[in-house]
């Protein structure tokens, strides 16, 4: 039997790939378009929160300026690579609207201090995370992450409709239909219609659009730019510092802190992986030795916001869709957003002049990038392979998380603090996501099998798969491919030369160690091979075969027989730990 055909590699349409920088003027320019579309939620989300806890305007300045370097310098750490911080992809970092709630409780129980100390305490479990993701996998899976990403559109919905809701006395009715309607086709016409510069500012230019019928309207509030300083700072009297008495009274709240550190954490690992399958013109497998670097930077991001008193910060899943839209995801344009970021935390006229946009405006844009981020969702969990299991999770989840949403689910029962965990539907559909993950999921791996990786870890190996299919009846015929396979994934890992060797806690722990994991049933093995981390990924050279690029022969004849062997293939890296997972089909 000859090796399956290969089915062509379709390529995206990516502009400028994260190591391709564009020119500085068009970088400069991008960079611009990219923070005009995050400043405004930015800004809006930490007045609602100090608006709402009835603060003075004095610490609400203070917050402002402090989310705005947070997130400028957070931003360039997220997009380049800093040893084990960073995903190394256009990744924007902002204050997080899913904490919006609690930190008002925060606010009101204890003042900005014990709001900083409970933030910086939350960088804590981000932390964790980033480090212990690999044992985590089964939890933090591409399902339950591609079901927050379809939920974070379902969180947006009443902010989106609220704003379009939203009139002014005196202005005529038609003009929220006029500034919504006007944005969405400028955005549609150019993203679908256009190539080249125009699809590039395709948002910027709807926005654009849109603003200029809410002057026709008087909609757009010129007042507030023009009462706005040039240039100015907040009082540093203004930052709360921590208060760890305060926290001793209302421990009561870290919980929730720390459960929305992880819906967060959960959030970022789908934004991270997202943001690496549009970056690339071909597709390619996501890297989680990055997506553990993302998460990490969450937890910084959580510490400084803490320390200069100002609300978490997190990846904005918006990065996703404008990405995708302007086909950019250099890293330069990155750097450039930090760097417009801490610029404007100094310049209130131009915060001032996001704000006035009109609401009938910035609902039309952010329904627009809902709408991608759901259908983005979607193809995630498509492209991890939906199956019945994965169905189930991904519906049940989905439709929990709407419910809580929008109060349908036992809303009489939703009161004090489990009202502000289970009334967000990103949480509750994340939570419901991770139950049914490891409820619904096969059953965990039956045999295990620890040892060194080096030659005779192939004889062991297909002992030990020998063994296990004699019990379940597999003749000698239909245990040839599964024996095989397994050789041909222990010398790909074992062939290979690691990036980290040169690190010293690196060579100190690795002995060269492999464990198995194996599950054999009557038609089907699943076999999990956690290994030291090497250097590429089996699923993107499986994929690459054929092309002129190609490593070597031997190397090629090695990755032919695997995919010829095994029904699936994936390989996840992460940070010094490769996990090869394969299933063979039974073959009599």
């Amino acid at each position: 039997m000859g090796d399956a055909p290969r089915q062509p590699v379709v390529e995206q349409e990516v502009r400028f790939e994260p190591d391709e920088p564009p020119p500085r003027p068009l970088a400069a320019g991008l960079a611009v378009q990219y923070g005009a579309l995050s400043l405004a939620s930015m800004v809006v989300t930490v007045l609602i929160v100090v608006r709402s806890a009835g603060l003075d305007d004095d610490y609400l300045s203070w917050a402002v300026f402090a989310a705005l370097c947070v997130s400028g310098l957070t931003t360039m750490l997220q997009t380049t690579r800093r040893r084990r911080l960073g995903s190394g992809h256009l990744l924007l970092m902002g204050p997080s609207a899913a904490y919006i709630a609690v930190s008002i409780t925060a606010l009101n129980e204890g003042g900005p201090a014990l709001l900083a100390t409970m933030v910086m305490l939350s960088c804590l479990p981000l932390f964790r995370i980033a480090r212990q993701l690999t044992n985590l996998r089964r939890l933090i899976t591409p399902t339950v992450s591609s079901t927050i990403i379809m939920l974070i559109p379902v969180t947006l919905a009443p902010v989106i409709f609220d704003l379009f809701a939203q009139t002014t006395p005196g202005i005529p009715p038609a003009a929220a239909p006029l500034e919504a309607g006007v944005t969405l086709a400028v955005m549609m016409i150019l993203t679908l219609r256009m190539r080249g510069i125009a699809r590039v500012w395709a948002p910027v230019a709807g926005v654009v659009c849109g603003c200029v019928v809410g002057l026709a309207f008087g909609t757009y509030d010129v007042q507030r730019v023009l009462d706005a300083d040039w240039i100015g700072l907040p009082r540093f009297s203004a930052w709360p510092g921590l208060d760890f008495p305060a926290l001793a009274r209302n421990i009561l709240l870290l919980p929730s802190f720390t459960f929305l550190a992880l819906v967060g954490a959960i959030e970022t690992v789908g934004d991270a992986i997202a943001i690496q399958r549009v970056s690339w013109r071909r597709p390619r497998v996501p890297d989680y030795k990055l997506v553990q670097g993302a998460v990490a930077t969450d937890g910084v991001g959580n510490l400084l916001s803490g320390l200069l008193g100002t609300l978490p910060n997190t990846t904005y899943a918006t990065s996703v869709a404008i990405a995708e839209i302007t086909g950019v995801a250099a890293r330069r344009v990155g750097v450039y957003v930090g760097l417009l970021f801490l610029v404007v935390a100094f310049f209130p006229k131009v915060v001032s002049l996001l704000l006035a946009i009109p609401n009938a405006v910035a609902g039309a844009f952010t329904l627009a990038l809902a709408a991608i981020l759901f259908t983005l969702g979607i193809r995630l969990v498509v492209g991890s392979g939906l199956d019945y299991r994965k169905s189930a999770i991904v519906g049940i989840s989905f439709w929990v998380g709407v419910g809580f949403q929008n109060g349908w689910i036992f809303s009489e029962l939703l009161v004090g603090r489990l009202e502000l965990m289970l009334g967000n539907g990103m949480t509750a559909g994340g939570i419901v996501a991770i139950i049914l993950s490891l409820i619904l999921e096969p059953p965990g791996y039956r045999k295990r099998l620890s040892l060194d990786l080096d030659t005779a870890a192939i004889g062991a190996v297909d002992q030990f798969v020998v063994r296990l299919a004699d019990t379940r009846g597999w003749g000698e015929t239909a245990k040839a491919p599964l024996r095989a396979a397994c050789e041909e994934v222990i010398l790909s890992l074992k062939g290979e030369d690691d990036p980290f060797a040169d690190d010293p806690e690196f060579r100190l722990q690795r002995r060269n160690r492999m464990r198995v994991s194996a599950r054999v049933g009557r038609e089907l093995a699943e076999l999990e091979f956690v290994a030291a981390s090497s250097f590429g990924n089996l699923e993107d050279e499986i994929a690459a075969l054929g092309e002129p690029d190609s490593s070597s022969v031997d190397a090629e004849t090695s990755l032919r027989l695997l995919r010829h062997y095994a029904s699936t293939v994936r390989h996840q890296k992460f940070r010094k730990a490769d996990i090869v997972t394969i299933t063979v089909k039974r073959r009599d």
